[in-house]
């Protein structure tokens, strides 16, 4: 299957109007120039590797979108899929939490309904569009998870772990009195009892015992089954080095710009979420997923808790720095998968998986299509097939460069 009339994104340029030939699933040929009698015609729109996505925190609310009000999980899962598959992205990481009562409360983030949805997802896994893999997202005080962890490494359930710790005061939430206002207006209560229930949180912090060594016994495991381990909201220099000493090789949410910085220099990848570079801030007020990128100290893009943010958050950091849309496309294929092991996927180039996205920039930043291994699994019913590209509009009919 040929697509062809598409600016083309690789690992280190751009082809502003070219084709890309698909055959058994995997890229088999790339040309510089539209080929006659493609398949499909892009009309000159974007042609971008598929997104990767190792940190989304969706799916925990999609299956509950309420407090205590559950749909039924498999039905809950399709449809986060679907939505991940329109916003481009055919890698997901679900990012699920093993967190305890004491810094969330009900059935959301509970341990056994973390490994319910585990379960489902990977009892789905053939039926989904998305090829979808888990992050277990550790709070390092809350050891009676580690159990359930090591049960499912043992599975081969997980693909990724991050250590957490969101004790108040350190790392994403160093900012107490913000918290504390943060907690206040999620709950409706009054800032003297949210104070008060973040001082509770932060003095069981200091009665918890030494976590180290199942640190380090979790670490060794995840290295024996080849599971990635990255490191949550480091902050300080002393935070990186010795999540760096546990065996991390990735820093996610890096809070300050010295950290990131840190991270770097120990080899380790970093990784912010797309709705900050989008935003041009984060919500938590720590560092500007911009700002590293302008430093050269951000390595990938995840969706946190919004998928649609990836796209518009790459075309606006493409403008940022002179090496252009390829550096800021690799955000979200290529260094994410060098980072996670994934060497059949993350770049247009022969041999790979086709995974790819269809996009369009204007009016606004939008995915069109999305193909995993060649099969389309999103199309908004606006890409033509060939010998129908007056289907496309004089937009793209006008933004087609010349053969």
């Amino acid at each position: 299957m040929w697509l062809s009339e598409f600016e083309i994104v690789l690992r280190d340029r751009v082809i502003p109007n070219g084709a890309v030939r698909i055959e058994d699933g995997r890229i088999a040929e790339i040309r510089n120039r539209p080929v006659e009698h493609a398949d499909i015609e892009g009309g000159g729109r974007l042609l971008l590797p598929g997104f990767i996505d190792m940190h989304g925190d969706m799916v925990e609310r999609e299956v509950e979108p309420r407090i205590g009000v559950h749909v039924p999980m498999r039905i809950g899962i399709a449809e986060l899929d679907k939505k991940l598959a329109s916003c481009g992205i055919t890698t997901a990481y679900a990012a699920l939490s093993f967190i305890g009562a004491s810094v969330t409360s009900g059935v959301l983030r509970s341990q056994d309904h973390t490994t319910e949805i585990i379960d489902t997802i990977a009892g789905l896994k053939d039926d989904l569009l998305v090829d979808h893999r888990i992050h277990a997202r550790f709070e390092v005080t809350f050891t009676p998870a580690l159990p359930a962890l090591r049960k499912l490494m043992d599975a081969g359930r997980l693909h990724l772990i991050s250590l957490m710790d969101h004790t108040p005061g350190q790392g994403q939430y160093r900012d107490v009195e913000l918290y504390i206002a943060r907690i206040a207006k999620e709950r409706g209560m009054s800032v003297a009892a949210a104070s008060e229930v973040v001082g509770k949180r932060m003095a069981g912090r200091e009665g918890q015992g030494d976590v180290l060594n199942a640190l380090q016994d979790l670490s060794a495991r995840a290295q024996a089954a080849a599971i990635v381990l990255a490191s949550h909201d480091d902050d300080t220099l002393e935070k990186v080095e010795l999540v760096h000493g546990l065996g991390a090789a990735l820093s996610e949410f890096p809070v300050t710009l010295e950290a990131a910085r840190e991270a770097r220099r120990l080899g380790m990848h970093t990784a912010m979420g797309a709705p900050n570079a989008l935003r041009g801030e984060s919500y938590s007020g720590n560092l500007s997923a911009r700002q590293a990128y302008q430093a050269g100290l951000l390595d990938m893009l995840a969706s946190d808790y919004h998928p649609a943010s990836i796209l518009p958050a790459v075309l606006g950091l493409a403008e940022l720095r002179g090496d252009g849309l390829a550096a800021a496309a690799a955000l979200t294929s290529a260094n994410p998968a060098a980072a996670l092991g994934l060497t059949d996927r993350g770049a247009i180039e022969p041999g790979l998986l086709a995974d790819l996205v269809v996009a369009d920039r204007h009016p606004v930043p939008r995915v069109r299509a999305t193909f995993r291994a060649g099969r389309m699994i999103y199309g908004d019913g606006t890409l033509a097939p060939a010998g129908q590209a007056e289907r496309l509009g004089p937009v793209a009919a006008e933004r087609l460069p010349a053969a």
